[in-house]
């Protein structure tokens, strides 16, 4: 008897195995909820890279914000294109951004959302060591998120970025970034205008 009750336990232990197929589920769901994970995209918000930075990539906090936290100074690193001397140059915050503000609201409309050439070609600063002219380049940050964006505006030097890193500046701001260079830079001197003034003349005409 107990041969047979062994022989009747072996033939039916093979009928009541679904396990294995239980667990291909529980195993291949983990790897779908990772690949949504990744199409989700990065992070919205990031360390800010400058203290005139905010928490968003391409996004400068405004000029009451800063003047109520006591920046008025911008600074920024530049290399000689000639001797290759390094050195940071600052810019007066309300000052120099008038300049730049002045500019676009006499010449927004003209422009028809084009960079002028002062813009797409701009004037580079001198260097102190060589005494070299419109050779101080501005030292771009190899991840776009570290740019420092609010110097390049203004030393009106965003020329310099490459249609990519602009392209990178329009998409984290809601901005059109198709079409040529010029037109991408626009949006790019427009939107950071916006961003320090909101309640100036920073519209899109």
């Amino acid at each position: 008897m107990e041969a047979q009750t062994d022989l009747a336990l072996s033939l039916t232990q093979p009928m009541a195995q679904p396990q294995p197929q239980t667990q291909r589920v529980v195993t291949s769901a983990p790897r779908r909820n990772r690949r949504n994970t990744i199409r989700q995209g990065k992070s919205p918000t990031i360390p800010p890279p400058f203290p005139w930075a905010t928490n968003h990539r391409a996004n400068v906090h405004s000029l009451k914000y800063l003047s109520d936290a006591g920046i008025n100074v911008i600074s920024g690193e530049v290399q000689c294109k000639r001797c290759d001397q390094q050195y940071d140059i600052e810019y007066d915050l309300k000052s120099k951004f008038l300049e730049v503000a002045k500019f676009v609201a006499e010449n927004k409309y003209k422009l028809r959302e084009r960079a002028p050439l002062a813009w797409t070609s701009p004037t580079l600063p001198n260097c102190k060591f060589c005494n070299q002219e419109n050779c101080m380049k501005p030292v771009m940050a190899k991840k776009k998120k570290e740019i420092n964006w609010l110097f390049l505006l203004l030393g009106q030097m965003l020329g310099v970025c490459t249609l990519g890193q602009l392209k990178y500046f329009c998409k984290h701001t809601r901005n059109h970034r198709t079409g040529a260079k010029d037109r991408v830079l626009f949006l790019t001197y427009l939107e950071l205008c916006k961003q320090l003034d909101p309640t100036g003349p920073f519209e899109r005409s």
